[in-house]
């Protein structure tokens, strides 16, 4: 890091676990995933900047909008090192997840209203069925439920 850091400035493993709710072993998982870096202080300790408790945040948030580590890996990294990232570094984040979100939300309302239709519907018909593939005709599309994944 380039700037020098105040002792007030960076907060230990026990505080940013406090601070984001995340369990110790949680916050050491991130950090052995490289989504956090600490720094070490004379002691060899780990301490975290305070905006690490915004990092730990979108982590939390990204897997609850079901985006994996890797993806939440490759956003992180384009936040900068050593300094609080700005309104403008987030919002680039969320631009970039804007469509897969756009897209996973598109997916889950066409499976549940095609759930919602076949486990409903009671017809006890393969020819009314909305999500029947006689004959496996939908196979050279990929594997899985085809009708319902799109």
């Amino acid at each position: 890091m380039t700037a020098r850091l105040k002792p007030s400035d960076l907060l230990s493993i026990g505080e940013i676990a406090r601070r984001t709710g995340l369990s110790v072993s949680a916050i050491r998982f991130y950090e052995d995933k490289r989504l956090i870096e600490p720094v070490r202080s004379g002691g060899n300790q780990r301490r975290f900047l305070r905006s690490d408790i915004r990092r730990l945040s979108f982590i939390l948030i990204a897997q609850r909008l079901g985006l994996s580590l890797t993806e939440i890996e490759a956003e992180l990294a384009k936040l900068p090192q050593g300094r609080t990232p700005t309104t403008h570094d987030w919002e680039a984040i969320s631009a970039a997840i804007r469509a897969r979100l756009d897209e996973r939300i598109a997916e889950l309302t066409r499976t549940r209203d095609r759930l919602d239709g076949c486990i409903g519907c009671g017809c006890l018909s393969l020819t009314h069925c909305a999500i029947w593939n006689p004959d496996d005709q939908l196979a050279e599309q990929g594997p899985g439920p085809r009708k319902l994944i799109g």
